[in-house]
């Protein structure tokens, strides 16, 4: 399985929390997305379908892979980011928001808590498995790489909150 989280945003490049804002990519974000496509020919890899967040975010940048790759893509609801509630739209570097987002039992600003978002994912993860025949290639979110980091390795909260993937980097999982 592999992981590729969406090409850049005007609220990556503003260090907004996009959360479950609708955000689109910026030209810089359509690029990555290309060049990510490239890179999976170059690299060999074969999927038997691209499965994304709906946001617009990652939609778009799973679109633009199949294209380059001829991998369908579909989506897929439990890729969407955390909904960071009141927090959405703000600066990702507010200390009330990092003291907010270690409570991961708590609705992080009264939207989602963090074990919410490990449910769906995990759920999801273990559908996965069932199918060891395919590989799939998820396009979503750094929140939701966080929890599909946590699906194959340990990480203490410390790694776990300052865990990060870059706009169209590829991650490689296997079950």
């Amino acid at each position: 399985m592999y992981f590729i989280r969406h090409g850049q945003t005007e609220w990556n490049v503003e260090h907004r929390i996009a959360g479950i804002t609708d955000v689109a990519l910026t030209e810089t974000g359509r690029r990555q997305a290309e060049e990510t496509g490239k890179a999976i020919l170059a690299q060999g890899i074969e999927a038997d379908a691209i499965l994304h967040s709906p946001l617009q975010r990652a939609a778009d940048t799973a679109k633009i892979l199949s294209t380059v790759t001829g991998i369908p893509c579909r989506p897929e609801p439990r890729l969407r980011e955390q909904d960071f509630g009141r927090w959405e739209g703000k600066r990702t570097d507010a200390e009330s928001f990092l003291a907010d987002k270690q409570k991961f039992a708590c609705r992080c600003g009264g939207g989602e808590s963090m074990l919410q978002v490990a449910q769906r994912i995990y759920n999801l993860l273990d559908e996965l498995k069932e199918q060891p025949e395919k590989v799939f290639i998820l396009v979503a979110h750094n929140g939701v790489a966080r929890v599909v980091k946590t699906y194959f390795q340990d990480m203490n909260n410390e790694e776990f909150a300052s865990f990060t993937v870059k706009n169209g980097e590829i991650l490689r999982f296997n079950f």
